[in-house]
């Protein structure tokens, strides 16, 4: 009998015939064995499996791919620059909940940077040759061309929060709404009556329904919204500490900041601190996303969870279901799925 790891009749690898013919069964018998099909008896099931480990026969996922037209790869797009995606935490929890999805399958996960033009001009040429099974999104903005390429070339697309309320691509996000409610509330409870908002970039809806709950949750307290204490930001923590800074020029009289991040956040924080102003006695402070950084802040910061693994996780659900039939939704008759996964506020030292 054959040991473990034994060559092929050639003197090179195991071929499928080979395991066919030590198990007395047919080829497609072994093929359906190995791809897991259910038409295939216990006991066949068992000598193609024992064929197998004797004669140490590794499938070749290459050519399995090539003949059901896939490659077994994601894309994991990045449109923003190298320095921002290693500098803030949702990216990497993103990346670890598609790492972690993605680790029971044969598919492999490319991440690929399009924050110039000529990156995004690069990634259109390696796309149209279809050299991936689909496409993952992150931080998109509402003017990003790469969305409705991704619909031109027919690849199968999740983007991690819609581009606006008509979004026609498969997209996971947080209640961005919900969770910019559940900080104000928050605030509002603890007394608080001057409350500013750091906005995200505003170009991003996220950003966005994160100011909308921020006024309907003062409108509901009775307390009028004042432009003058929203301030823009752009999820970084400089842009916090321009945008704090401004803010307490403005209306130095304010007792609450609501910072559309936890990076945001950590810059608002500096702004205050140069100002003598005390976190929470003075002013304070609550963040969004949950990250290592709110748990690390001096005072630990009061901060929305949004649940990031999850969202990685849940858009290689979506996109394998997409990849899987690859047909456009309108052929299919289906709305592309949006999901939207609840946050949480998690109260801290700083509020």
């Amino acid at each position: 009998m054959a040991s473990h790891g034994a060559r092929g009749r050639s003197g090179g690898r195991p071929t499928l015939e080979e395991v066919a013919a030590r198990a007395g069964v047919g080829r497609g018998t072994v093929s359906r064995v190995i791809n897991g099909s259910p038409r295939v008896s216990d006991a066949t099931r068992a000598l193609v499996e024992a064929a197998v480990a004797e004669l140490g026969y590794v499938p070749n996922t290459a050519a399995r791919a090539l003949a059901a037209n896939r490659t077994d790869a994601i894309a994991l797009v990045v449109p923003e620059p190298e320095t921002r995606f290693f500098a803030e935490p949702y990216f990497s929890d993103i990346l670890r909940g598609v790492g972690a999805a993605l680790s029971d399958t044969e598919m492999q996960l490319l991440l690929i940077f399009a924050g110039s033009d000529r990156e995004r001009q690069r990634l259109a040429d390696y796309l149209a040759a279809h050299r991936v099974d689909g496409v993952l999104l992150v931080s998109v903005h509402a003017d990003d061309p790469l969305p409705d390429m991704l619909s031109r070339l027919e690849i199968p697309a999740v983007i991690s929060g819609p581009r606006s309320a008509a979004e026609t691509l498969a997209s996971v996000d947080s209640d961005n709404y919900g969770g910019a409610r559940q900080a104000v509330e928050h605030l509002i409870g603890r007394g608080r009556r001057t409350i500013a908002h750091i906005t995200g970039r505003l170009d991003v809806y996220g950003a966005q329904r994160r100011i909308d709950g921020y006024r309907e949750a003062l409108s509901e307290a009775g307390h009028e919204a004042d432009e003058l204490l929203i301030e823009p930001g752009d999820f970084s923590e400089e842009g916090g500490r321009r945008a704090m800074a401004a803010l307490l020029e403005r209306r130095p009289g304010l007792d609450a900041v609501f910072a559309a991040s936890d990076v945001t956040a950590a810059g608002a924080r500096q702004a205050l601190r140069e100002a003598g102003r005390r976190i929470p006695d003075d002013v304070a402070l609550v963040g969004y996303d949950d990250s290592a950084i709110a748990r690390h802040m001096d005072p630990p910061l009061t901060s929305v969870r949004q649940p990031i693994v999850e969202m990685g996780r849940a858009m290689i659900d979506l996109l394998l279901a997409e990849v899987a039939d690859r047909r456009p939704a309108v052929s299919r008759g289906l709305e592309r799925r949006q999901m939207v996964l609840a946050t949480e506020l998690v109260g801290r030292a700083s509020s």
